[in-house]
């Protein structure tokens, strides 16, 4: 008798909690719903308002040509639109991130451990907010090539015994290489990497490689890259790059993600 309603609490037990664990799916896909409505939104926003910049654009270069009184207005309403854009963007771009990735904070043991970890290496830098670890790509990789170096492969294994830590192991893992806008230029380099595009998701899936040698289940990981279409910093003009944008990016996000 005791075995059959200890059996019933159990069985009561695991119904709450899958329930539960259905319900905060359920939680997370209106909330991704609600946020890519708001994403929309955003973006068609600021369409418009580039539609807007460059007409203020031409009407600024004909009064400058014909010598008009309206010059300092123009330069004016420019520059305010350009801000408004840039404040757009960067919502925008903080919001898609935690779209993708769930945007969660990690436990205090773990965002803990990659605080420690980061602080170990000059090629990495960890987003404790988001859950981010970055790898600087000029010191992650042999140049225009997606060979991680001898020493970017040690930093990668410290990585990975935290993230088959108790704290980590339930947790997944999103790899994301991002480029400047240089353009490939090196015969050998373009036989390999096409374009940028190509570059950023073979260097994405180098650090993958790396990080199932050392024990990371397969099943966790997965590869992306973006080129040179998400930078976080101005590159120089006529395609001249910024190191700040070369980059590996892993997030840790929850299961399933």
């Amino acid at each position: 008798m005791l075995t059959t309603r200890l059996l019933m609490v159990l069985l009561v037990g695991i119904i709450v909690l899958v329930g539960g664990c259905n319900s905060e799916l359920e939680d997370l896909r209106i909330q991704n719903e609600t946020q890519q409505k708001q994403i929309d939104a955003l973006r068609a926003d600021v369409a418009a308002k580039n539609l807007e910049l460059d007409k203020l654009n031409r009407e600024l270069a004909d009064a400058e040509e014909k010598g008009g009184i309206d010059v300092e207005t123009l330069e004016q309403k420019i520059a305010a639109l350009k801000e408004d854009l840039a404040k757009k963007q960067g919502l925008i771009d903080s919001m898609q991130k935690k779209l993708l990735y769930g945007g969660a904070q990690l436990p205090v043991e773990l965002s803990t451990k990659l605080e420690d970890f980061a602080k170990q290496y000059d090629l990495v830098t960890y987003d404790a907010s988001l859950g981010i670890v970055k790898f600087k790509s000029d010191l992650l990789f042999e140049v225009g090539s997606d060979k991680v170096a001898a020493e970017a492969v040690k930093a990668i294994k410290s990585l990975c015994e935290i993230l088959n830590s108790e704290e980590a192991k339930k947790l997944d893992i999103v790899i994301a290489g991002h480029t400047d806008d240089i353009p490939i230029g090196k015969p050998a380099t373009l036989a390999k990497h096409p374009n940028n595009w190509y570059l950023s998701v073979h260097r994405a899936v180098s650090v993958l490689n790396v990080m199932a040698e050392n024990k990371i289940d397969p099943k966790r990981m997965s590869a992306r890259g973006f080129g040179e279409y998400r930078p976080i910093a101005d590159n120089k003009p006529n395609k001249k790059g910024n190191p700040l944008n070369r980059r590996v990016e892993i997030y840790i996000v929850p299961e399933g993600m």
